[in-house]
C-alpha cells in the first residue's frame, strides 16, 4: 500500500514538473510597415524678367496687378513648381542708386499677385533688387515672406545671398540657386555687405555639388549676358555648362530681355535667356519671351520645352499672351537656328518648342 502511495505521488510530482516545464508560447508583435511614398515625376516652369512697375503703374492702377496674369495664371499655376526672376525692389523706404533705371513696385500688391499667379519662388540675383539700398532689399524680402514667396540670390550678406531654397513636391526635393552677373558692382553681397550673389565660377560650383548631396534636382538661375543680343558670352556656357557638370539638372537665365539658345547638355538643360516676362516698359525691340517647361523625374531630366509668349506691350499692355501655333512658326525658326549653334535640335510641337532626351 506505501509502495503504491508512493508511486501516485511521484507520478502526481512528474505531472506537475511538466506542467512547470513546459515552454510559454511566444507571441511576436505586429510590425506594420509604411511603403515610402512614390516618387513622380515634377513639372518646372519658368519664365524671365518681371518688373509689375514703371510704365505699366497707370494700367495696373486702372486693372488691378492681378491683370498681367490674366492670360497666363491657369497655365503657371498648373505646374508643380513655379519660378521666375523679380526685377525690382519692393519697398517705399531708401534712397535710389545713381543709375540709369531704378525700380521699386508695391510691397503689398505685387508679392499677393505673384502668389496668386502661381509662382512659387523667385530670383533676387539680379541689376535691380539693390536699386534702393538696404531698406530697399530688407523691405523686399519681408514682402515676399509674408505671402509665402520663396526667394533666392540675395540677402544680408553673401552667405544669405548664396543659400538655397528647397521645395518638395511629388515624392522629390528640387534644390534651387541664384547669381548675378550684372553690374554695378556695389549690388554684389560680401561678407559684410547685403546684396546679390555673384556669380564666381568656384562658388557656383561648390554652392551646386553641396546642394546636389540633398536634393534629387538642382536649378541654377542667372541673371548674365549683354541686353537685346542674341550672342552668347563666352562666361555664359562656361557658367551654364560648369553648372551641369557639378550637379545642376536646369539652368535659368535672364537679362538680356529676349530669347536666346536653349541647350541640352550632358544630362541637363540650359535656357540661356528667357527673355521679358511682364515687365513695365515698351520697346519693339522685346517681342517675344518664353515659359520654360521641364519634366524633372526622379534621376533624371524626361522632358524640356518651351512656350511662347507676346510680350510687346504695344499690343500686349503688360500681360504676356500665349502664342497661338500659326504664329509661333517665326520664332520657332529663329531659336531653333540659335539652339543648332549649341548642337541641341529642337520641333515645334502645336505652340510649343520641344527637345528630349531620347
Amino acid at each position: 500500500m506505501r509502495f503504491l502511495f508512493l508511486v501516485i505521488v511521484l507520478l502526481f510530482v512528474s505531472a506537475c514538473a511538466q506542467q512547470v516545464l513546459k515552454p510559454v508560447p511566444v507571441i511576436e508583435p505586429t510590425i506594420t510597415y509604411e511603403e515610402p511614398p512614390v516618387a513622380e515625376c515634377v513639372s518646372l516652369f519658368a519664365v524671365g524678367d518681371m518688373m509689375l512697375g514703371g510704365t505699366a503703374v497707370p494700367t495696373l492702377n486702372e486693372f488691378g496687378y492681378d491683370y498681367p496674369f490674366e492670360k497666363t495664371a491657369d497655365l503657371l499655376s498648373a505646374a508643380d513648381i513655379t519660378v521666375g526672376n523679380l526685377e525690382t525692389a519692393l519697398t517705399y523706404r531708401g534712397e535710389p542708386f545713381e543709375k540709369k533705371y531704378t525700380f521699386r513696385n508695391s510691397p503689398e500688391k505685387v508679392p499677393k499677385a505673384l502668389k496668386r499667379a502661381g509662382f512659387d519662388l523667385v530670383s533676387l540675383a539680379n541689376n535691380h533688387s539693390m536699386d534702393y539700398g538696404v531698406e530697399g532689399l530688407q523691405d523686399t524680402l519681408l514682402a515676399l515672406n509674408n505671402v509665402d514667396l520663396l526667394s533666392v540670390g540675395a540677402g544680408m550678406n553673401q552667405a544669405q545671398a548664396r543659400q538655397s531654397e528647397i521645395i518638395e513636391s511629388n515624392g522629390q526635393k528640387i534644390g534651387f540657386l541664384a547669381y548675378s552677373l550684372t553690374f554695378p558692382e556695389e549690388f554684389w553681397a560680401e561678407e559684410g555687405r547685403p546684396g546679390t550673389a555673384f556669380g564666381h565660377a568656384a562658388h557656383v560650383k561648390k554652392d551646386v555639388k553641396n546642394l546636389k548631396d540633398l536634393v534629387d534636382h538642382v536649378v541654377v538661375q542667372f541673371h548674365w549676358g549683354r541686353e537685346g543680343t542674341t550672342e552668347l558670352r563666352d562666361y555664359q556656357v562656361v557658367l551654364g555648362r560648369g553648372s551641369i557638370d557639378a550637379g545642376a539638372s536646369v539652368v535659368l537665365g535672364h537679362h538680356p530681355h529676349i530669347l536666346q539658345a536653349i541647350e541640352q547638355y550632358k544630362e541637363g538643360v540650359i535656357y540661356y535667356s528667357l527673355g521679358n516676362f511682364s515687365f513695365g516698359s515698351f520697346s519693339n525691340s522685346v517681342q517675344v519671351g518664353g515659359i520654360a517647361n521641364v519634366q524633372l523625374c526622379p534621376k533624371s531630366v524626361e522632358r524640356f520645352a518651351l512656350q511662347f509668349v507676346d510680350v510687346n506691350n504695344y499690343r500686349v499692355r503688360f500681360r504676356p499672351l500665349p502664342i497661338i501655333a500659326s504664329d509661333a512658326v517665326k520664332p520657332f525658326q529663329s531659336l531653333r537656328e540659335l539652339s543648332i549653334l549649341r548642337k541641341t535640335n529642337l520641333r515645334l510641337v502645336g505652340n510649343e518648342v520641344e527637345g528630349s532626351y531620347e
